[in-house]
């Protein structure tokens, strides 16, 4: 629920509109826009969704995490905390801008408390040239969360991909002696310089590994 309201409150601002404004758009009062970003009242999950839709974060997406019981009964101290999803992509074709495609099969979502400032997606790590022998090491079968949105700048993890290539590459983005490149994590791949003709298509903002 915080991240939320805070994810609404900042697009609130930028472009500015008003709690009453925004009722308007909802079809209900100031007041109970007002409850929601007070927390005096939850708001549903679809009228959390309306909420980000009318302030141009249609492409998030909020929902529940359901979880097992724990032996010890329900944890009567948490807190109500709502989660995104974002769509999973594959690494052949992958568009720049994310540009509507023709849709083959049903579209497949992952979960994380992560509010994008994009519209963000999930990839699949594939191959070990971001395993590392020690320290930072994201190997194939975890998923990364991209953000477009993300300034890239030495040191962060970046998806990238050159002008006349379909497939994008998952590299660390590094600067030496004046110059960019894509660093692998794993000491045994060439790193490749950043040339104009390779662009950054987003940065990592996330790993995660299922078992």
């Amino acid at each position: 629920m915080d991240k939320w309201i805070a994810l609404v409150k900042a697009n609130m601002k930028h472009p500015k509109v008003t709690q009453t404004e925004l009722a308007e758009r909802l079809g209900m009062t100031q007041g109970g826009v007002g409850h929601w970003l007070a927390k005096r009242r939850v708001p549903s999950v679809a009228d959390m969704n309306r909420v980000l839709a009318e302030l141009g974060l249609g492409y998030l997406e909020v929902s529940l995490q359901i979880r097992e019981r724990s032996a010890e009964g329900p944890d009567t101290t948490s807190h109500y905390n709502p989660y995104f999803r974002y769509p999973v992509s594959d690494w052949s074709g992958l568009c720049e801008a994310r540009e509507e495609r023709a849709s083959y099969g049903a579209p497949r979502f992952e979960l994380t408390d992560y509010h994008a400032r994009g519209e963000a997606f999930w990839l699949p790590v594939t191959g070990d040239a971001m395993t590392a022998p020690s320290g930072l090491s994201i190997s194939a079968g975890m998923m990364i969360l991209v953000d477009p949105a993300i300034t890239a700048e030495p040191g962060k993890l970046v998806v990238a991909r050159w002008a006349d290539s379909p497939q994008a590459t998952f590299r660390q983005l590094l600067k030496e002696s004046g110059q960019l490149y894509l660093v692998p994590l794993n000491p045994t791949y060439p790193k490749l310089l950043l040339t104009d003709d390779c662009r950054i298509l987003g940065v990592v903002v996330q790993a995660t590994a299922k078992f």
